[in-house]
């Protein structure tokens, strides 16, 4: 058999080519069962061979060749039972579906399957990502290390020591790495529920919590990397001068240290010098950045082995302070040292930290927090580089957890070694106590404490950029497009800015202004992963299946409440700061940002919440006060639109006014006349049309498109099944069809009295405009009145949907006013002052007007409007004499003694006919004498009489809407809208 041949008996659906398996398609290898005759080892170098290389043609036909080029010897020689076992469902070649993308690619373009007339050939490779690829060390541990083991470590935590003693200390490492070690996990769980892109934590909160909230938490969080590369800066420069003070350029500022016995002299560096040093050393980290991933990997080990030795050297220069005593008050491993500073002493220091009566600055365990919270941030920075990691499921998880578990572990003992190894006045006033300590050589812990804040720097100098750019890659914020970077180069233009940014805070050169902020944004990253992974976990939807199974939606939520304490112990003013940056950029990006469906965690929340509503309804009737109209509005009922034009200019302008302040959902409908085979693909495409039109019209609805063999099949099925309980639809609206007769489309009265009578049947009610040409939109502005002619009980939704029509600005300066329609001999006064009673008590303002009608009697009164409903009703009286003719007459040309009409028995009684075309008439003269000025007539929808033919209720309808220039005919249904209880 050929390859484009079909299987005798076997007729696939027409559009769609199938293509056969073939002999050495690598599925069937793979399927097929192990020759007993065949050596394992002989089998799977056969199947190798015959992968070497697998070409798709445009057919779907395989090429395959051995490594040499040369086909394989068993070409042709499979059964054909074997070969076509899986195009018997119509699959095609595994090779195929497997090759079509890589589902870790999400922007990857989805080849389409071959067509007729589609010529050459579809190659299918795996995309190729950066060509450099981290692992857990160098891409997550290392980084993550770098950035915890920061300036405050090494110039700040004896300090912090000395300040909250050794209790409050340990609670304050214990309070702060929990929050990180919850987050971490968090992080863990979202990390490993599928393929990770560039971004970090954005990536994971913005596919989590949506668009607006990834980009504002995104952008903060943006801002605090660039800070803290302004805070590593400083503290690097810092203890450069520290240590060298020659180096200084202006001269050093003198402290004394206040309320002592002997008060000694403390130097410090002066702004000037680190604005000065810091702009330089930010400006050569930036080089290094520029130079990529390859001269951050060669640097980082330069950076981070003097870190560790230099954390060696104090823990040996603690074990021998007891014997060689470095300086004075440092009294080595000693109980009574350690029962000495177990207890906090809070007090006023100047601007350097420097115990003084008279200082500003009052430390708490509050302030603490804030000053200490940097130290255990930086568990983010190996998700920074999450494109730069070969497995983020792997790397991210165990390099995080296992950075933020040591660091903790090496903070919670060095609480002890402080407190336990000096003095708290040492403490207090030796703000470089590690390198003080150090042994053998204390310089060397000048060093590690450079390299390690500049390693940190280095890494929030790497991640910032990237993570700008994964925003601006997303094409969310349009101002973010000079951001925008290609596969694997490197983010130049980010670089800049945030090294803008950082040289900006370094101007500012005070460390521990700039830590509280730093603070905020890392906290509110953090609260947002912690959000993330508890709405998710919460959710549980089926896509919800990370890798990491420690992990609890309560663990997470705890972690997000701890971060919301934690800034709001830090400062509260600080906090309202950033949760109102955050909303600024999340209302910015609302409005000016595009959509993008994420498939965030938001849309699983309203799914489940809909779902809980839906059952909170129930099937039960709905309350009058719990009403809502649900319009079904048939958008193309009787053609002669542009196939262009998915619905009606005017019918989302409608269907708008039939809300209360734009709430409540619409369903447009659009029934497409043919096969459904044949036509699923063109309703598809009229569907997202009728989607986007509706948008475009700013109306809250849905776009449904059903294919049925005509209108009146598709409009029964449709008003039987749309909806779900009770948010089915409850009215329909259609337009009136006013070009049935001078289009002579014949058809029209069947299928609008069949429209008709599947709503009264199915209980729904109608609403049919007439004019709706000349609707207003939301600009134009109505003035008059608008009349309702209550000649039925309706439940109210005539007197409802005027009220609903005030409330939008078109009609806001109108006034109703409500006809009721007696018989001559019923008391008008007592009809009237019932009505008025009843709108009180419906809280509607309107104007009654009672009209005496005889509906068996014309009484000609003169006047143009009795003249032209005269003429029409003359008209319509001469067709139906004519139709009913032609109706007899093909009665007795069948010999027959009963009546046709549209196939269907017709019970044709004249004097009822009469009755019909008389009624109508006085209530068309009544209309046109009252309200022919009116913003819109409302009027009770006539049901069609039974047994007469379609094309007399047309006659009717049409004596009923003449010469009126916009109306709504309604009929209601068997419930109450509106209600006089509270």
């Amino acid at each position: 058999m050929n390859n484009g041949e079909q299987e005798d008996g076997f007729h696939p659906s027409p559009g769609r080519k199938y293509r056969p398996v073939v002999d050495n398609d690598r599925a069937v290898l793979e399927m097929l069962p192990m020759d007993p005759g065949l050596s394992s080892s002989a089998s799977r170098a056969t199947n190798q061979s015959n992968l070497m290389k697998i070409k798709v043609g445009s057919q779907g036909n395989m090429d395959t060749r051995t490594s040499h080029g040369q086909a394989p010897a068993n070409g042709g020689g499979n059964d054909l039972t074997q070969e076509h076992k899986l195009e018997l469902f119509g699959f095609d070649s595994l090779v195929s579906i497997l090759g079509l993308r890589s589902m870790t690619e999400e922007e990857a373009a989805v080849p389409s399957s071959p067509r007729d007339g589609d010529d050459g050939s579809l190659t299918y490779e795996r995309p190729r990502g950066n060509d450099v690829k981290l692992g857990t060390m160098m891409g997550v541990f290392v980084p993550c290390i770098q950035n915890i083991l920061g300036i405050i470590y090494y110039i700040r935590f004896s300090w912090i020591v000395g300040m909250a003693g050794i209790g409050e200390s340990l609670m304050l490492v214990a309070f702060c790495g929990l929050c990180t070690f919850l987050t971490g996990i968090s992080l863990s769980a979202i990390a490993t529920n599928g393929a990770m892109k560039g971004g970090g934590p954005y990536y994971l909160i913005g596919r989590a919590l949506g668009p607006e909230v990834g980009v504002s938490i995104g952008l903060c969080f943006f801002l605090g990397n660039a800070v803290a590369g302004a805070l590593y800066v400083l503290g690097a420069v810092e203890t450069f001068l520290k240590a060298v003070p020659a180096a200084a350029i202006f001269s050093e500022t003198i402290t004394r240290v206040n309320n002592t016995a002997t008060p000694e002299p403390i130097q410090s560096p002066t702004s000037h010098d680190l604005q000065i040093y810091g702009i330089v050393v930010t400006i050569s980290l930036c080089f290094i950045v520029f130079g990529g991933v390859k001269m951050i990997n060669r640097v980082a080990p330069a950076f981070l082995i003097p870190v560790l030795f230099s954390v060696c050297c104090i823990f040996l220069g603690i074990s021998v302070a007891g014997k060689d005593k470095p300086a004075p008050e440092i009294t080595g491993l000693s109980l009574e040292s350690l029962k000495n500073n177990w207890s906090s002493d809070y007090q006023l220091t100047n601007d350097a930290g420097i115990p003084d009566p008279e200082g500003k600055n009052y430390w708490n365990f509050n302030a603490l927090v804030g000053l200490f919270f940097p130290a255990v941030t930086g568990i983010m920075a190996g998700s920074n580089r999450s494109a730069s990691l070969k497995d983020t499921q792997r790397s991210i998880p165990i390099g995080t957890l296992a950075a933020t578990v040591v660091t903790t572990t090496l903070y919670l003992g060095t609480v002890f070694l402080f407190g336990a190894v000096a003095t708290r006045k040492r403490l207090l006033t030796d703000r470089l106590l590690a390198a003080t300590i150090a042994w053998p050589f204390p310089a060397i812990i000048y060093v590690g404490i450079i390299l390690s804040t500049l390693g940190a720097a280095l890494q929030s100098l790497t991640g910032a950029p990237r993570l700008l750019a994964a925003i601006a890659n997303d094409d969310i914020l349009p101002i973010l497009n000079y951001f925008k970077i290609a596969d694997g180069q490197e983010p130049h233009i980010a670089t800049f800015f945030t090294a803008f940014i950082c040289i900006g805070c370094v101007i500012i050169g005070n460390l521990d202004l700039i830590s509280p902020t730093t603070t905020m944004f890392y906290l509110l990253c953090y609260a947002g992963v912690n959000l993330s992974c508890f709405l998710l976990d919460l959710l549980d939807a089926p896509s919800w299946r990370p890798r990491w199974k420690f992990h609890h939606w309560s663990l997470s939520l705890l972690g997000a409440s701890l971060c919301i304490v934690i800034m709001f112990l830090i400062s509260w003013s600080f906090t309202v700061v950033s949760l109102a940056l955050a909303s600024l950029i999340y209302y910015y990006v609302s409005i000016k940002g595009k959509a993008g469906d994420w498939g965030d965690g938001f849309k699983s929340a309203y799914f489940q919440l809909a779902l809980r509503s839906l059952r909170s309804l129930g099937a039960d009737q709905v309350h009058p006060k719990n009403w809502y109209p649900i319009p079904l509005i048939l958008c193309r009922p009787w053609g002669k639109l542009p196939e262009n034009v998915p619905c009606h200019p005017k019918l989302a302008d409608f269907a708008n006014c039939m809300k209360k302040k734009g709430r409540g959902m619409s369903i447009f409908v659009s029934i497409l006349d043919g096969d459904y085979h044949e036509c699923a693909e063109d309703a598809k495409v009229a569907c997202k049309q009728l989607a986007t039109y509706i948008d475009y019209k700013n109306c809250e609805g849905v776009a449904e498109i059903v294919v049925a063999p005509n209108m009146s099949e598709g409009f029964r099925g449709i008003v039987q099944t749309m909806g779900l309980g009770n948010l089915k639809p409850n009215i329909v609206v259609m337009r009136y069809p006013e070009i049935w007769r001078r289009e002579k489309l014949t058809e029209i009265p069947a299928t609008f009295v069949e429209i008709i009578n599947d709503c009264i049947v199915a209980n729904k009610a109608v609403v049919i405009v007439k004019g709706l040409d000349e609707w207003p939109n939301e600009y134009q502005r109505q003035y008059g009145t608008i009349d309702l002619y209550w000649i039925v009980r309706d439940g109210g939704l005539m007197l409802l949907l005027s009220q609903l029509l005030l409330t939008k600005e078109s009609f806001e300066s109108c006034k109703i006013q409500v006809f009721c329609i007696a018989e001559e001999d019923s008391d008008a006064e007592a009809l009237k002052a019932d009505v008025k009673k009843f709108l009180y008590d419906l809280r509607m303002q309107a104007e009654v007007i009672v009209i005496s009608m005889k509906t068996w009697d014309v009484q000609v009164e003169g006047g143009p409007q009795q003249e032209e409903s005269l003429g029409a009703f003359t008209a319509a009286r001469h067709r139906i004499s004519t139709y009913i003719s032609q109706m007899k007459e093909r009665a007795q040309a069948d010999e027959t003694t009963t009546l046709m009409a549209d196939g269907k028995p017709a019970d044709v009684n004249e004097q009822q006919v009469e009755k019909f075309l008389y009624t109508t008439l006085k209530l068309n003269s009544s209309i046109l004498r009252y309200s022919r000025m009116s913003a819109v007539v409302l009027v009770s929808l006539p049901p069609p009489p039974l047994s007469h033919p379609p094309y007399f209720y047309m006659e009717y309808m049409d004596l009923l809407v003449e010469n009126v220039p916009r109306m709504l005919i309604v009929r209601g249904y068997r419930r109450d809208v509106v209600t006089l209880f509270t």
